[in-house]
């Protein structure tokens, strides 16, 4: 066992300045990520953990483990979010008339766009297997060439 334990007073004075440089760098982050907060909804872009640990330079975890900011950075996500969630219908088909008009407009123009899509991206695979075939009959006619050539 041990004795009594003489307390060195360098070592409180050493734990007092690493403590307080502790405290100094997790208050530059805080700042750090309120600032990030302020610029992405400046921006008008989300603020998610994601955004705002790569705005403001600092880890997932400091950002979880801070109550205040993970409190804040989630209500403004929710925020972002409710309006997508509940659209208000102005009409009985989700919209005006003309809204309906532009949104189906624009269905038959994608669904056009992915059906010629697919029939070139057909076209393409089917070329891609004759070329295919072709280079391995040229392969095997090659080999065939070789080892009638080569005394082995």
């Amino acid at each position: 066992m041990t004795g009594p334990t003489i307390e060195d007073p360098g070592r409180a004075r050493r734990t007092d300045v690493l403590t307080a440089a502790a405290r100094a760098r997790s208050a530059a982050k805080f700042a750090a990520a309120e600032t990030a907060i302020r610029a992405l909804r400046k921006r008008g872009e989300p603020v998610t953990f994601q955004a705002v640990g790569r705005e403001a330079a600092v880890s997932h975890t400091f950002l979880y483990g801070n109550a205040e900011l993970r409190r804040r950075i989630e209500h403004l996500r929710g925020q972002r979010r409710r309006p997508a969630q509940s659209p208000a219908p102005s009409s009985p088909g989700g919209g005006s008339a003309d809204e309906n008009s532009q949104t189906s407009t624009l269905v038959a123009a994608l669904s056009a766009e992915l059906a010629r899509l697919r029939k070139a991206h057909r076209d393409e695979v089917t070329a891609l297997r004759a070329a295919l075939e072709r280079a391995h009959g040229e392969n095997l006619d090659l080999r065939r060439e070789l080892q009638n050539r080569a005394p082995f």
